[in-house]
């Protein structure tokens, strides 16, 4: 098979990383929430247990991530991001095959660290193509968005198909699976070759200003903020008994609007600046949170789907962004320390949802502590807006 290189044509490279994006992301990392309402039934599992088994994903995806950020994997990146992509159609295919909650914990931090291999490996390669043309980076980091909107749908179809069938999360697993080795395919075709510049110089320590450890703290909390809607929304609709269809579009809207949300913002950002819009999305998304689950059930779960498929990947994007800002001489560091904190807000969240949902029988105390945490992430940034 021979590789394709043509930076003439940077956005089908784009659309290659876009495939791997919404296959590794969209599926690998959050194909969980819309089957997890039919494990919590079929199984069941209660809160808490679903609260550890999205937290063994999260602290795969960490581990993964601080892994892939050493130098020990210059020169297979390519043979990395595609074994990522194969590993997740596979533990996406062993959640099918167990009930035991350790062994979902387990499958789900291998996937972790597949899903992280895979979008960290191929977007080192994707982005160097680009040339800086944020169109094409929108493409790529919009593809996160895409495999979500395709996930509530495949999910929603499989489930119609299975009725009321005791095994039918099985299916969706599997059917995630499929898709996901297709898109391994498809990406092995069109995924160039790595682009390398010269070697980097070793970074100095970090210097840690006030902006940067506000900054920081900002991005671990807006990771236990959003991910407890992100990974409960589906869950959330369920409870409410709003049905099927309210289910797959609530996530549905997520995914399209996390497939728009950069180019949305790109306007915005030029006029406004990174930092301000950071701290806008911030504040929105804590309105969808409240929503999620102070509104009626329809109205609130697709408001609560809109606002965060609008904001999640932007704060993502350009959190890092101005931490490069902030750190000009230690850029690697800075975005692997950024990752950690964030990497740790989205592990506490579901396990702290999880329990608050046990004890007090429904999603409503999770939410609310969640917004809550993102208006405190709004608030610690607001001091750093200056040097955004």
């Amino acid at each position: 098979m021979s590789r394709i290189t043509f930076p003439e044509r940077p956005l089908l490279i784009g659309f290659a990383g876009a495939v791997a994006m919404a296959a590794a992301m969209g599926f690998g990392r959050f194909f969980f929430t819309p089957v997890l309402p039919g494990m919590m039934s079929a199984i069941p599992l209660s809160a808490t247990e679903a609260g550890l088994i999205a937290g063994g994903n999260f602290a795969g995806y960490l581990a993964g991530a601080l892994l892939a950020s050493q130098g020990w994997a210059a020169g297979q990146e390519r043979r990395l991001a595609l074994g990522g992509l194969s590993a997740t159609a596979l533990l996406l295919a062993a959640m099918a095959v167990t009930t035991a909650l350790p062994l979902f914990i387990l499958i789900r931090f291998l996937a972790g660290v597949a899903s992280a291999f895979a979008m960290i490996f191929t977007s080192s390669i994707v982005l160097p193509h680009a040339h800086g043309r944020s169109a094409v980076q929108s493409v790529h980091f919009g593809g996160v968005g895409a495999g979500i909107a395709l996930s509530s749908v495949v999910a929603f179809l499989i489930q119609r198909a299975a009725g009321d069938a005791a095994h039918g999360w099985r299916l969706d697993w599997i059917g995630g699976a499929v898709i996901v080795l297709v898109a391994a395919v498809f990406v092995a075709r069109h995924l160039p070759k790595p682009v390398y510049g010269r070697q980097a110089a070793p970074e100095p320590a970090m210097a840690w200003t006030r902006p940067l450890v506000l900054l920081t703290l900002s991005y671990g909390l807006f990771g236990f903020g959003y991910v407890v809607t992100a990974t409960f929304l589906v869950a959330i609709v369920r409870m409410a008994a709003a049905g099927p269809a309210v289910e797959a579009g609530a996530w549905l809207v997520t995914g399209l609007a996390a497939a728009f949300a950069l180019f949305l913002w790109q306007p915005l950002a030029r006029r406004l600046g990174l930092g301000l819009c950071y701290l806008l999305c911030l504040l929105l998304e804590a309105g969808g949170v409240f929503a999620s689950v102070l509104l009626p059930p329809v109205s609130g779960a697709l408001l609560g789907g809109l606002l965060l498929g609008l904001t999640f990947m932007t704060v993502t994007a350009y959190g890092l962004q101005i931490a490069r800002t902030l750190a000009p001489n230690s850029p690697r560091r800075a975005l692997a320390l950024m990752t950690a904190a964030f990497g740790t807000g989205q592990i506490v969240g579901p396990l702290v949802a999880g329990w608050a949902t046990e004890w007090s029988g429904s999603f409503t105390l999770a939410s609310v502590l969640a917004a809550i945490v993102l208006l405190v992430s709004a608030c610690l940034m607001m001091p750093v807006l200056r040097h955004a």
